[in-house]
């Protein structure tokens, strides 16, 4: 077994052990779990430590490292040819920052979902198998494969969401499963279609290898997603379009992107925190990565005819979820919010198509996913304490609970892009990025880049109101004397799950080339695919 395979399918092993063993000793499912995503976030950082960047093709196999490919399902379909579905997996320098992230994030959750006393085993099983699928889409190279994971993912979801969320919570799982599955069923047409317009070079099979559908000369001559010399059109779009479209809208739910994204709050209130830290820190970046991977990598020719009303959205969410987030109430709700700005800041990077904005995206995308995971632990760690999450019921938490206001400063001043901190990277990137677009031709007009810059302005605004109103001023509860006594500072635990986050947005804000080193040369193989259509 590869050391991919081995970070993909340790979690399932913990549910084999967890669902074995009696429910009377279901205190030890909390050590097994913690011990699985202990080892992968060793074995990821490992991955990582050993990683060297290839200056190949982004569509050719060299470009990938720790490869493993087997051949999984052969069928010959007669007239359709011969069924060729592989079991290969890959990462290059977009998907292995993303993998460290996805264990760093899991190892959270585990350590959130501690005082879980509601059906351990069930839940501890669905997490882990959470933890299977998350890490297989980043590892797929074969795009049944990547379906696979990327179906897999939601079930475990909508339980965790439905079982153990909040008042609501049916509410909120039916509404996000409902949202994901629309975009997973047509992007399996489009999966089907795709397989149909490529073949196998070597083998003349029909083939889901993601790197032979990034190679026009794998096209099936009059094939229905053919590329621009052989353009089929439905309804006036070219077919290509069409398929860049639905594939885009598939991982925009998951960004999510305005007007997709009003799953996204009622998901985030309900779920429980483990879950919302999950939800924040690895499921939105998937839509990101699956843009960057699946539709500029396979569709270079729409996504460079598009990338202009690809950034108008990333400004509309930009906004959007900022001026929203500023109307909040609910601590929990405003964060979310902010997520959709933040969010926004990585399709904006995508659509400026140069080095900088994609690498400022990624930059983003890894930033956020940590830091929004601290701060929907530390939500949690107040509402585990009073269970109650309005803005204005507190005031002057800092007398109570000095540690707890010092880290969520942290992480507001760390979330709003305050130089010296990895957001900072983040958003300058992608603002560069965008300004620089225009002088390469890319279709991206500076006032994109100028409407992007309100965005870092306004979540400053939305922070720093509500550290003002909660945390400072004479001591003010709406629960009284009650709540000042269980209002009870961060615990040992609580600060050993925070700190780790806090303290790589510092180091990440200081030395980025730790991840740039990485992904620098997956960036320009990208943009070499991309730039003779621009």
């Amino acid at each position: 077994m590869g050391l991919l395979s081995l970070l993909i399918f340790l979690p399932l092993l913990a549910v084999a052990l967890t669902l074995v063993l009696p429910n009377r000793i279901n205190g030890t499912f909390k050590y097994i779990a913690l011990g699985t995503t202990l080892l992968q976030l060793i074995l990821a950082g490992f991955l990582y430590a050993n990683y060297q960047p290839s200056t190949a093709a982004f569509n050719d196999v060299a470009a990938y490292q720790y490869v493993e490919h087997l051949p999984w399902i052969r069928m010959d379909l007669g007239s359709l040819g011969k069924l060729e579905i592989d079991y290969f997996l890959g990462v290059d320098g977009f998907s292995l920052p993303l993998l460290l992230l996805s264990s760093l994030v899991m190892l959270m959750a585990v350590g959130a979902s501690w005082n879980v006393e509601k059906s351990r085993k069930g839940y501890f099983s669905l997490l882990m198998l959470l933890n299977t699928a998350v890490m297989g889409i980043f590892c797929a190279l074969d795009f049944f494969l990547f379906y696979v994971f990327y179906e897999v993912m939601l079930l475990p979801l909508y339980f965790l969401i439905g079982i153990w969320g909040g008042a609501r919570r049916e509410y909120a799982a039916i509404k996000f499963f409902i949202y994901t599955l629309f975009g997973s069923v047509f992007m399996l047409l489009i999966i089907v279609g795709l397989y149909f317009s490529v073949q196998n070079p070597r083998t003349g099979a029909h083939t889901f290898n993601m790197l032979y559908m990034m190679n026009p000369a794998n096209y099936v001559d009059g094939a229905f997603f053919g590329f621009l010399d052989n353009v089929n059109e439905v309804f006036g779009i070219s077919a290509r379009m069409i398929g860049f479209i639905v594939l885009f809208i598939a991982f925009a739910i998951k960004v999510p992107i305005v007007p997709l994204h009003t799953w996204l709050p009622d998901a985030h209130v309900e779920a429980p925190t483990p879950i919302s830290i999950i939800l924040a820190g690895i499921l939105l970046k998937i839509g990101g990565y699956g843009i960057i991977r699946i539709c500029l990598g396979i569709f270079p020719d729409a996504a460079a005819d598009a990338n202009w009303w690809l950034g108008l959205i990333g400004i509309v969410s930009i906004l959007y979820g900022a001026f929203n987030a500023l109307a909040q109430t609910d601590l929990k709700r405003l964060i979310a919010y902010s997520s959709v700005s933040h969010m926004g800041f990585v399709l904006l990077g995508i659509a400026s198509m140069t080095a900088e904005g994609i690498s400022g995206a990624v930059f983003q995308m890894l930033s956020h996913g940590f830091l929004s995971a601290a701060l929907f632990f530390l939500v949690g760690v107040l509402y585990d304490r009073v269970h109650d999450r309005y803005i204005y019921n507190f005031r002057g938490l800092a007398t109570l609970m000095p540690k707890y206001t010092a880290y969520v400063a942290i992480a507001f001043f760390a979330s709003l892009g305050l130089p010296g901190f990895s957001a900072f990277i983040g958003e300058a990137f992608v603002i560069i990025g965008t300004f620089n677009a225009e002088s390469m031709a890319t279709g991206i007009p500076r006032w994109m880049a100028i409407f992007g810059s309100l965005g870092i302005l306004l979540s400053a605004a939305y922070f720093l109101w509500t550290l003002q109103r909660m945390f400072f001023g004479q001591t003010r509860l709406r629960g009284g004397e009650e709540w000042a006594v269980s209002l009870k500072d961060l615990s040992i635990r609580e600060q050993i799950i925070l700190f780790p986050t806090l303290a790589l947005a510092l180091i990440l804000g200081i030395m980025p080339a730790l991840v740039f080193s990485v992904l620098n040369n997956s960036v320009l193989s990208l943009l070499n695919l991309i730039n003779p259509y621009l």
